[in-house]
Parts: structure tokens; sequence; C-alpha cells
């Protein structure tokens, strides 16, 4: 019997992040190599998490009219000041630059492990629908009793077309994510290329989106892949390897253009009307971002190492999806229960509103607290016994298909009381065709590190490694 080949860590740079940004690899797991979790990474997305929140505290403004009838303000839409600062606070993209790069390390990881596009698919979707079922369930059921309690109608549905807002970013981020192994493909034979095809593909789309308005949403996939090829870029240190020069030519080049196609009328000029659906300034607004991020990476880098940082991002770190999911829900969901009370209420936009934004922030960081101790465990990466099967392909297939129905459905139509209960038990059909995640048998080493005979290659990230370092 010929003797197994040992599994030798990549010579290539592309299983960490390059330079200022760089996630140092640390030494073989039993024959299998390791990239440690780059705190950098980590703490540029949870101050993007943070600036989410913020934002939204400062966007959502329920208003109670004398005749009974229940509206939302927008009250950054509002403002005239908001439109260029929304260029800097406008961080979607750089979640998707982030994404990017830890999807690429966990695919190289699994594929070197043998594992396939469908395996980090599934790993994939149990990451992100199990938490967005628990929210979707449990609105579901607190809306209905309030609707039975006598709670007003206006009211039960203001705080469902709450959590609909998350869910658009849900369904692009699971595209974008499922969509890594065929694009990281096509990353490794022509990286540029791939990048260019996407953005002609984009432009494309925004040119026909006047004469076919529904044809817009396409760009959900070109646009978010395109952005997520940039983390790719970053992943291969293609933006280490250029000068600080070019870094800062990169940023004034994007933002002028930027500033042309929103100037001239082409694009609106806010980044909020531009998200969804997302067209070229997304895209432009990513570069930027990504070159910045690059040019600050070794700041960056000093802050993640001091340890109290470390500390609080290592806990939201791996509770980021359950944060998202629930920050907004919980802070419609307040403001809606604070309209039945004679609680004080300030004008929309004035002094006295802006001041009150600051306890309406904690006071959602204090109700995420339990939020996140109760439920933010099913984040974890399930495991099972390790003689368990995954799902079939058709199983994982099918999941993602069942998924991606509703979210679309509201994203497109809004959310509604039946869509938000017909979503959470097609969430739940699609936990139980994906399963659990069988745990590898990995191999006896000998002395050389070489598998020992008879010993089986893992499919799947060993128990010790996380499989979702974007958490």
């Amino acid at each position: 019997m010929q003797r197994a080949k040992p599994v030798h860590p990549p010579a290539s740079r592309s299983t960490a992040v390059p330079g200022a940004l760089n996630a140092r690899p640390e030494p073989a797991v039993q024959g299998v190599s390791a990239v440690r979790r780059d705190p950098a990474i980590d703490l540029v997305r949870f101050i993007c998490l943070l600036l989410v929140v913020a934002a939204h505290c400062m966007m959502v403004s329920p208003v109670l009219h004398r005749d009974g009838k229940v509206t939302t303000q927008n009250t950054l839409m509002e403002q005239s000041w908001f439109t260029p600062v929304v260029w800097v606070l406008m961080i979607v993209p750089l979640f998707f630059v982030l994404g990017g790069v830890t999807g690429l390390q966990s695919w190289r990881r699994l594929k070197e492990r043998g594992g396939s596009g469908f395996d980090f698919a599934q790993l994939r979707l149990l990451r992100l629908v199990r938490p967005a079922m628990a929210l979707l369930a449990i609105m579901w059921a607190g809306l209905w009793l309030a609707l039975l309690s006598g709670v007003d109608p206006q009211v039960i549905q203001l705080m469902t077309t709450g959590a609909a807002m998350p869910l658009w970013f849900l369904a692009a981020y699971l595209t974008a994510q499922v969509s890594i192994p065929l694009m990281a493909r096509l990353h490794q034979r022509a990286p540029l290329p791939t990048l260019g095809v996407l953005v002609a593909l984009i432009i494309t789309v925004d040119s026909l989106r006047g004469a076919v308005p529904v044809l817009a949403f396409v760009n959900m996939v070109f646009v978010w892949c395109a952005v997520q090829q940039l983390g790719f870029l970053m992943a291969d240190g293609f933006f280490e390897h250029r000068s600080r020069t070019w870094l800062v030519g990169a940023i004034i080049v994007s933002n002028l253009l930027l500033g042309l196609v929103t100037g001239v009328g082409v694009y609106p000029g806010n980044m909020v009307v531009n998200i969804n659906p997302p067209n070229l300034c997304l895209l432009l607004l990513a570069i930027s971002q990504t070159a910045t991020l690059q040019l600050l990476g070794k700041g960056i880098r000093w802050i993640a190492s001091v340890r109290w940082v470390q500390t609080i991002i290592a806990v939201a770190g791996r509770r980021s999806m359950t944060i998202y999911l629930w920050h907004l829900p919980l802070l419609v969901g307040m403001s809606g229960l604070l309209l039945l009370t004679d609680f004080p209420k300030p004008a929309d936009g004035t002094a006295e509103w802006w001041w009150a934004r600051i306890p309406v922030f904690f006071a959602v960081v204090a109700l995420l607290v339990p939020v996140v101790l109760l439920l933010g465990r099913l984040e974890n990466r399930p495991t099972a016994a390790s003689h368990a099967r995954g799902p079939s392909r058709t199983a994982v297939t099918t999941a993602a298909v069942v998924v991606l129905i509703p979210v679309a459905d509201a994203a497109l139509n809004g959310l509604t009381l039946a869509l938000l209960g017909g979503g959470a038990a097609c969430f739940a059909l699609a936990v139980l065709l994906l399963g659990r995640v069988p745990t590898p048998v990995l191999p006896q080493s000998g002395r050389d590190g070489t598998p020992s005979r008879g010993g089986k290659r893992p499919t799947l990230p060993a128990q010790g490694l996380r499989a979702n370092l974007e958490s």
C-alpha cells in the first residue's frame, strides 16, 4: 500500500492576510495548517458594528399622531449635512471586504482538508440561518401575542417592518458567502479580469435599470461579489504590495469618480439610497475603504493588541451576527412600546431629540446583552459524532433556495406578520435539511508528521479550529 503524502502548510502567501493586517500562521495542527484569527480585522468589524447600531439609533423615529396614526421618520435622511457624512459612515461595503478576506482563508483551509463547496455552503448557511431563525420565530410569536392583547395593528406593522431592514443584508451576505468557492476558483485563475468582468456587469445592469427597474436587484449579486473580490485581493497581498502613494491615489480617484457620477446625477448622492438595490457607487466606496484599511493597518493592529480591546472584540466578534440581527428589532420594539406610554418624546430633529440618542444607544446595548447571552450560542458551529454523515448536495441546495425565497421577498416587498412566520418556518426547514456538521477523524501522525496507514483524511475543519473566521 502506497504511503500517504504529508499535508504541508501551503507555501503561497494566500493563506494569511499579509502586511499590516497579517494573520500570523500558527504551528501545524496534526498535519494540517492553521491560521490564527486576525485581531485587526476583528477590531475593524467590531467598530463597523458599533457604527451601524449608532446610525440606526439616529435614523429610527416613530411618531404617534393625534388621530392615532403611527408613522416613522428617518431623521438623518432629512438632514442636508448627512449626505457627505454618510460617505464616511457607510461601512457596509467594508463588511463584505472583510468577509472576503476571512471567507477565502476559511475556504482554502477547508479545501486543503478535502472539503467541497457544498461543505463550505453548509457551514456558512448554518452560521447565518440558525440565529436568523430564532429572530423570526420569536418576533412572530411575540407580535402575534401583542396583536391578540389589543396592541394597535399600526404599531405591530411598524415593529414588523423594522425586522425586515437587516434581512436585505442577510440575503446579500448569504449569496456572496455561498459563492466563495466559485469566485475563489475564478480569482485564482485570473484575479483582476474576474473583478473587471464583475464591474462590467454592474455597469450594464445600472445602465438598464431605468428601462427595467426590477433588473436593478441583480446587482445584489454582482456588486457584493465584486466588493468581496477586493477582500480576496487583500488576502493575497495585492494591496500590501502597493506603495503608500498608490493607496492614497486609489482613495482620491475612487472618491473623485464617486463625486463625478453623483454630481452629474447618474446616481443619487446619498449612499443610503444607493445601497438597496446596490450600484456602482458601493464598489467605488469599497475601493476607497479597502485602500484606507491597508494604510491604517499598523495603527489598527497596535490598538487591537491592547489586552482589554482584545477581550471586548473576542466576545463581541463571536456574536456579531446575533448583534446585527437583533439590534434593530430591539430598537424598533423599544420605540414602538414607548409610543404607548407617557414617556417624554422630544420632537424629531430637535436638540433634545439628538441628546436623547445617547441613552437610546445605551438602552439598545443593554437590551442586547441578555439576547446575546441567551441566543448567541446559535452562532457556534454545530458538531456531531465522527461517524455522522453530512447532508447531501441536494439538501444543501434546497436549503439555500428555501432560505433565500422569504428573505428576497421581504427585501423586495417588505415584511408582513404572515411572511415573518413563513420565513421562520422556511429557516427551520433549512436547518433540518442542513443537519449537523460531522466532526472529522484526524489521522494519527508518525514521527515525520505523515499520516499513519489507514488514517482517514478529514473533510471538515478540525474541532479545535473555527470554520467561520468572520464571526
